[in-house]
């Protein structure tokens, strides 16, 4: 495995591209997904339909996730992740073109978000794995968190930059978010990455599920995926911030565009020192107090009625949930092997990354049945009573205290 060529991720080339095409890549998610919430409500005027734009990125991601995760184990995952982001660049061209010549409609901006998912779903997993690839040694747990600042980086510029484009139309966002996906496809063909060489094993359902077997046999790697899949998936109150900007706090997509960028502002200072401090001891305890304070945010966030206090609570989401996928994501890298790298994370994009899509669909269920704030709240106190049942139903995790070396 290469090491780095010095201390500093600065000076490593390759991961600076890796990171630049990470950035390019959320930036145009982040600006979609300011658009896409924006023009479909304004179309319909109905919370359902903005949790049913999450539903549409989970269902393919259900149904293909698994199959991504056994291919990026056996072909270039480069090409996988590449010929991905050139598919969300099409979709995202599609409603441009729709926008522009009037045809635009819930259905279709529905088809162009399935695709997206399905070709998230590839993209995701395979992603994750490069990494290692790349990085090696100790500079490992910096790099993943250094990756996540790319992430959050885009969540800030994205919405704020999305919100900003919208007023010279959604056409316009939408041509943003395909040139920013074809850049990010150019960078990683500029990446060098170690090809790691597994013996392809046959597509037969034991190998394809090997993923879920690893994970259901390691108790760690268990408790700190379904940790952040629950947290998640009660705590989706972005996906309710058009209702907050448009009918609760009365200002435009100016305003959605920065309720959206405040937890990342929280989630990019906390990985900018994370990445100069990763955790070292405690670990285990750290993300039961970083989930913890997640759902004690997300309660501050439903009960506020001011606009800024309520950006001063998603800063703090934003913040406590870096400090717990940061920890995840290290978890999950150093106790898996290399050759099953691509099933497991696959298995961990379906059960934490997509469960972003479905815990907005819970909220727009939710908000449909009992309310915005009601919503929200419900989200909230079901984070904290997981983390109260997990303390005591992975006992390995919560007492873990330091990371173990990086399996081969």
């Amino acid at each position: 495995m290469r090491e780095a060529a010095s201390s500093s991720l600065l000076n490593h080339r390759p991961f600076t591209l890796f990171w630049l095409a990470r950035v390019a890549s959320a930036v145009a998610l982040q600006m979609q997904a300011v658009a896409v919430g924006w023009q479909v409500y304004e179309l319909s005027a109905r919370p359902l339909d903005l949790g049913l734009v999450g539903l549409a990125q989970f269902m393919p991601a259900l149904v293909l996730i698994l199959v991504a995760g056994h291919l990026a184990d056996r072909y270039d995952r480069r090409t996988i992740v590449r010929l991905a982001q050139a598919a969300e660049g099409l979709a995202a061209a599609t409603l441009g073109v729709a926008t522009v010549s009037g045809s635009i409609s819930t259905e279709l901006i529905f088809t162009a978000v399935f695709v997206i998912g399905a070709a998230r779903a590839f993209e995701a997993p395979t992603l994750q794995t490069l990494l290692p690839g790349i990085v090696s040694g100790p500079l490992l747990p910096r790099a993943i968190a250094a990756t996540s600042s790319s992430t959050q980086t885009a969540t800030i510029a994205g919405p704020a930059l999305g919100g900003l484009l919208y007023v010279f139309g959604p056409s316009v966002v939408y041509s943003v978010c395909a040139i920013l996906f074809l850049v990010a496809s150019l960078l990683l063909g500029f990446v060098s990455i170690e090809r790691m060489r597994f013996e392809r094993e046959p597509p037969t359902l034991r190998n394809v599920f090997a993923g879920i077997t690893f994970i259901r046999h390691n108790p760690i790697v268990l408790g700190a995926i379904s940790l952040d899949l629950f947290a998640v998936l009660l705590g989706g109150a972005t996906a309710l911030l058009p209702i907050f900007a448009r009918d609760i706090f009365h200002t435009g997509p100016w305003g959605l565009g920065l309720l959206r960028a405040a937890p990342a502002i929280g989630a990019l200072t906390m990985s900018i020192l994370l990445a100069r401090r990763p955790p070292r001891r405690r670990v285990g305890r750290l993300m039961f107090a970083a989930v913890t304070v997640f759902g004690l945010a997300t309660v501050a966030f439903g009960l506020s009625n001011s606009f800024l206090l309520s950006m001063a609570a998603l800063v703090l989401v934003g913040a406590a949930d870096n400090i717990s996928v940061v920890i995840r994501l290290s978890l999950v890298t150093l106790e898996t092997p290399d050759a099953t790298r691509g099933r497991v994370s696959a298995v961990s994009s379906l059960f934490v990354g997509t469960s972003n899509q479905l815990g907005e669909f819970e909220s727009g269920l939710t908000a449909e049945l009992f309310g915005t704030v009601p919503s929200v709240l419900i989200g909230g106190i079901g984070t904290l009573i997981v983390v109260a049942l997990w303390t005591k139903l992975f006992p390995e995790l919560f007492r873990i205290e330091r990371y173990r070396e990086h399996k081969r």
